[in-house]
């Protein structure tokens, strides 16, 4: 890590905006007081963020702010303490975690998740386990609606692979392949179920920079294309800047500022909790 004096953002480039939320519109997501705490260590506290449709949402801080903890609670698999989380007009203290994809809702992990000795394909495929609609008794007799649905669902992981530019691989077992791309297969995943509301902890992490500048376009085209909202955790502040509408910032397990990418960086408190830390902002704020 570097120890040289402390480094600054340069001004928040110009952007594209997503789409403005209509008077009246609800949030796509909204949490409201949220309390999350493991024992006596306290994650976040009264935490309220507000996401609009077609927004790319950003929520940065320092190691230990509560990031990774706010999108595991949002997604339901932790249990806050208090607070709700609402998902358009369905509103819960807890979200199960097995309703995610009826309520329009899919996500990515800080650390993969995926089947490492299945295909591209067949990791993307599973992205639909939640829209099956046919039962197991229709797929073993191949029933013709069952058959319909099965075709329909890997024509959309095929869509959703080509999307992310990983068709030549996606054939060869997850595992095998290198890590730029398992994110982006776990991203297809994610994007396969065509989600309202899309989740992201740390995407771009263990990247280099070619691939950032392409999971920043794939991310965008996501929003573009799906029309989906998206809540974007990650610790590479250039890209934060550049990819987001608005920006929620925690430090310590609270909400201390909230605003665009040119607001939140000239925030003083911002600048005196992250910015103004020792060393490269960018490999500070995991």
């Amino acid at each position: 890590m570097s120890q040289s004096s402390p480094r600054r953002l340069q001004p928040a480039p110009s952007v594209t905006p997503g789409p403005r939320a209509k008077s009246g519109e609800t949030p796509i997501l909204a949490v409201e007081k949220l309390t999350l705490a493991f024992g006596g260590t306290v994650a976040f506290e009264a935490i309220d963020l507000s996401v609009q449709p077609g927004e790319i949402h950003a929520v940065i801080g320092p190691n230990g702010a509560g990031k990774s903890s706010l999108i595991n609670a949002i997604s339901g698999l932790y249990a806050p303490q208090s607070g709700s989380v609402s998902i358009g007009e369905a509103r819960f203290t807890r979200i199960p975690a097995g309703r995610l994809a009826a309520l329009g809702v899919a996500r990515t992990f800080q650390n993969l998740a995926l089947f490492n000795g299945l295909s591209v394909f067949d990791n993307v495929l599973s992205g639909l386990a939640g829209a099956q609609r046919a039962g197991l008794a229709a797929q073993w007799l191949g029933l013709p609606h069952a058959r319909r649905e099965a075709q329909v669902h890997r024509e959309r992981a095929a869509e959703a692979i080509a999307r992310l530019g990983i068709g030549e691989v996606a054939h060869r077992p997850v595992g095998t392949l290198p890590f730029g791309v398992q994110k982006r297969a776990e991203l297809a995943r994610a994007l396969v179920a065509r989600p309202r509301l899309l989740l992201l902890d740390e995407p771009m992490a263990g990247m280099t920079a070619t691939e950032k500048a392409e999971m920043s376009r794939f991310i965008r085209e996501a929003r573009e294309d799906l029309g989906c909202a998206i809540v974007l955790i990650e610790h590479d502040i250039g890209v934060v800047m550049r990819l987001s509408d608005r920006v929620t910032v925690l430090d310590h397990g609270r909400r201390i500022a909230q605003g665009t990418p040119a607001e939140v960086q000239a925030d003083p408190a911002v600048v005196a909790a992250y910015l103004g830390v020792e060393g490269d902002p960018e490999s500070e704020a995991a």
